[in-house]
């Protein structure tokens, strides 16, 4: 019996992929399409820009940065919605065209069907958790919530979920809070 060996897609495969509006991201070799966030999907991650752009003006520890590449292994290459890299690990991590390596918080906002839900929700988190990632935030449009994970022991646990009046915290920023509702106004 013959065993069928499929090869594995790598960053560098990404970087032949049609610019044909859709979004390529490949994770520990397998490849992942999904279409281009609509209107409300990035109307949500420009609230989130503009909530972490302010703080960070009067709090310049790092910068904030929407959709970039994030490169963890030649496997494993992703475009989240927002990072943000702290100001110390700049250098080493976001000094090219890139990110190259975890960064500090990582955003995702779901965006509609159950298979992207489940890359967010599951191949993300184990993703992000097993490269170091130290906190992941997945925001639930349809549930108006945000799930908050961080890095205990190796990986990444939920420690919260947001909605409605609650305001989030992180170690990350301090004196920095953020009201669970005014990231779904639209």
């Amino acid at each position: 019996m013959v065993a069928k060996i499929t090869s594995l897609m790598t960053v560098a495969d990404l970087d032949v992929t049609p610019d044909d509006g859709n979004r390529y991201e490949v994770i520990e070799g397998e490849l992942f399409v999904s279409c281009a966030p609509g209107i409300p999907h990035q109307r949500i991650v420009h609230n989130l820009q503009m909530a972490f752009g302010a703080y960070l003006v009067h709090n310049p520890i790092g910068i904030v940065i929407p959709g970039p590449g994030v490169i963890f292994s030649e496997l494993s290459g992703v475009i989240p919605d927002l990072v943000y890299v702290s100001q110390a690990r700049q250098p080493e991590i976001a000094a090219g065209e890139r990110v190259t390596g975890a960064p500090d918080l990582v955003l995702e906002v779901l965006s509609p069907g159950a298979e992207n839900a489940r890359r967010d929700w599951i191949v993300k988190l184990q993703l992000y958790g097993k490269y170091g990632v130290p906190e992941y935030w997945i925001v639930d449009p349809g549930q108006c919530a945000i799930e908050v994970y961080r890095q205990q022991q190796g990986s990444l646990e939920r420690v919260g979920r947001f909605m409605d009046q609650d305001d989030i915290a992180s170690p990350l920023f301090p004196d920095f809070r953020l009201r669970s509702l005014d990231i779904f106004m639209l």
